[in-house]
């Protein structure tokens, strides 16, 4: 009769055992409530409640998508481990605070969208370590400027997005690291007055073409505005592609009114001031000059009579 051999089942066992042990092995850790596609490195955290940044992210993710959560702030190395991730979004949480280096070891990040959050400012060290960041969406956040530091190392930049936040200010120099910009979304802040908006702060951007979005400021339209705008407009490489739809907001006389449909007069009571002072001035000088003249000759007829002197008949 035959019997089977044990040790013929042994060494199947022993070879499923080795065919599974590497497999659990490799397996990529996934944070808790978040749901990851190894084929893509895609992490989907996407409305889980999130309060902080999730551990056990795994190296290799792409893109982590942190979208509608609850994160209020970003602290220091909060990605430290993700070298490889390009993508990080952000938007729709209520991220009020970025401390420094949040975004270390982030060498290969190409877009970061931080919008619908309540951002007051980007820290001086923003843009560190993010030399390879080609998107950078802040949109309707608290921002109350924009300054130089923040954005100086952005070198691959193409597109900033800071619409719809509480821009007042733009340092002169705030594009001047920006080689590679070629989208500026400014629209719905409160830029308006130009004592903090010059014509440089546009021309530092050294691109071959850039697109401009202002509408939405309340801006005065004086002749100061037109001037600015005018100059802008005049620049090859620098586009506004919405000055159809940018309105003034003052003065009264003028609130509502595109600025495309008045921009032409607003000098024109300026220059008319001026020209009526000049003549004016003229005027007076032309005045004092016939004046001194009148003056001189009647002075000089006065000295020659005085020199004849009274008619004395026994000189004849």
């Amino acid at each position: 009769m035959w019997a089977p051999q044990p040790t013929s089942v042994m060494p199947s066992f022993f070879l499923a055992l080795l065919l599974w042990v590497p497999v659990a092995g490799v397996a990529k850790p996934c944070p808790h409530l978040c749901v990851c596609y190894e084929s893509s490195d895609f992490v989907d955290c996407h409305g889980r409640r999130l309060a902080h940044i999730p551990r056990s992210i795994p190296h290799s993710t792409w893109l982590l998508d942190l979208r509608h959560n609850n994160l209020t702030s970003l602290e220091a190395g909060s990605f430290d481990t993700l070298w490889s991730m390009k993508i990080l979004l952000l938007a729709h949480n209520s991220v009020g605070q970025l401390w420094p280096k949040a975004f270390t070891c982030l060498g290969f990040l190409e877009k970061i969208d931080l919008s619908h959050n309540l951002l007051a400012q980007l820290p001086p060290d923003f843009s560190d370590e993010l030399a390879s960041l080609k998107e950078l969406k802040a949109a309707y956040n608290r921002l109350l400027a924009v300054g130089y530091e923040s954005l100086q190392h952005l070198e691959s930049l193409e597109k900033l997005d800071l619409s719809y936040n509480q821009v007042a200010s733009i340092e002169k120099g705030a594009f001047r690291g920006l080689p590679r910009l070629r989208y500026l979304y400014l629209q719905s802040n409160r830029l308006g007055i130009l004592i903090h908006l010059k014509f440089k702060t546009f021309l530092n951007i050294q691109t071959p073409s850039t697109h401009l979005q202002l509408a939405g400021n309340p801006w005065a339209c004086d002749c100061d505005l037109q001037r600015v705008f005018s100059k802008i407009l005049s620049v090859r490489h620098l586009h506004v592609e919405d000055y159809a739809n940018i309105t003034c907001a003052s003065p009264w006389q003028l609130a509502g009114l595109p600025l495309v449909s008045v921009d032409t007069q607003l000098c024109v009571a300026e220059t008319a001031t001026v020209l009526v002072i000049t003549v004016t001035v003229l005027v007076t000088v032309i005045a004092a000059i016939v004046m001194a003249e009148r003056n001189r000759k009647k002075s000089q007829e006065k000295n020659w009579n005085e020199s004849d002197g009274p008619f004395d008949p026994q000189e004849k």
